[in-house]
């Protein structure tokens, strides 16, 4: 998946060799670096087929490429993929100009597993490939993004993004402090304790499912926001509401049709999230943001064009 990707212990792996000489072929290359290259164009572009068409490319521009210049393949690759992204990421800006109400990034699957060990590296990961952090990611230019997503989620030196990006480290040191400032001040400042998040989500289904307004205001906060992503093919809010008794009142009207659906928790984006499943397609997702035990933001995605990777979730 995009987001099962090696975090900067993944660049001390170092290649197989016999007698000094790598024995890595050109395929073996690439896939040793594909997870890490996916992660790249997925917080890059915020959308998972999208990432795999950059990395798809990336690897066809690889295997055209003279390598015998090539001195380290992973520098060249993410370079590669980097560029390809922020190249998508420019016409990929011009067409949400005319999306259909809010737009929400895709959601994947994520299970880090061995690439992130550690309890810290598992929540660096997790928030760098969250809703809420994409979303603000949306607001950077593409530059800004590539710095940001090299950095922050993937730990790369700023001379080694300065190569990828063709500009002098002085110049993406700036764009690095411009984006982590613009991010931190977008940032919502939720919980982020999983267990929590799960309990609260299980509770909010069940209040939601059973018709249950009282119970459903209890777990909203006062100034919750709902944020429902359709893209106009199919049924959702196309503005964003806000305040408790607003959205508590759209989702006990909505209520009504829960029992159509089959709910699967899963983890999505480094979070719990609730998938709703009808006739055994992926439907609507839903992923609350919590702050002090209480729901802060509903996201809810029904656009049928970002379930690519949902369907066996």
């Amino acid at each position: 998946m995009p987001t099962d990707t090696p975090t900067g212990a993944e660049a001390g792996i170092p290649p197989r060799t016999t007698g000094g000489v790598p024995s890595d072929t050109p395929t073996e290359l690439f896939e040793e670096h594909r997870p890490m290259l996916l992660g790249v164009a997925y917080r890059m572009l915020g959308r998972a087929a999208d990432a795999e068409d950059v990395v798809q490319e990336a690897w066809l521009r690889w295997t055209a490429e003279d390598r015998a210049d090539v001195r380290e393949p992973r520098a060249f690759l993410v370079r590669i993929t980097t560029r390809l992204a922020i190249d998508r990421l420019r016409l990929a800006h011009t067409r949400r100009e005319t999306y259909v109400g809010p737009w929400l990034p895709e959601p994947v699957v994520t299970d880090f597993g061995p690439a992130a060990p550690d309890t810290a590296e598992r929540a660096l990961l997790a928030d760098s490939v969250s809703l809420a952090v994409l979303v603000v990611l949306e607001s950077l230019s593409p530059l800004e993004r590539a710095v940001f997503v090299l950095r922050e989620a993937f730990g790369f030196p700023y001379g080694e993004i300065a190569a990828v990006l063709d500009r002098s480290e002085a110049a993406v040191r700036q764009l690095a402090g411009r984006a982590r400032r613009h991010v931190d001040e977008g940032r919502p400042r939720y919980d982020v304790d999983p267990a929590e998040r799960r309990d609260l989500t299980e509770r909010f289904l069940a209040a939601a499912a059973g018709g249950d307004l009282g119970e459903l205001l209890a777990l909203l906060a006062p100034d919750v926001r709902l944020v429902g992503d359709s893209g106009g093919k199919s049924k959702a809010p196309l503005r964003i509401i806000e305040t408790a008794s607003k959205v508590g009142r759209f989702l006990h009207a909505v209520s009504a049709d829960a029992g159509l659906y089959e709910y699967r928790l899963v983890e999505l984006n480094g979070a719990p999230a609730l998938v709703a499943f009808a006739g055994g397609r992926p439907d609507t997702v839903i992923q609350l943001e919590a702050r002090d035990g209480r729901v802060q933001t509903v996201h809810i995605i029904r656009n049928p064009d970002k379930f690519h990777g949902l369907k066996d979730a």
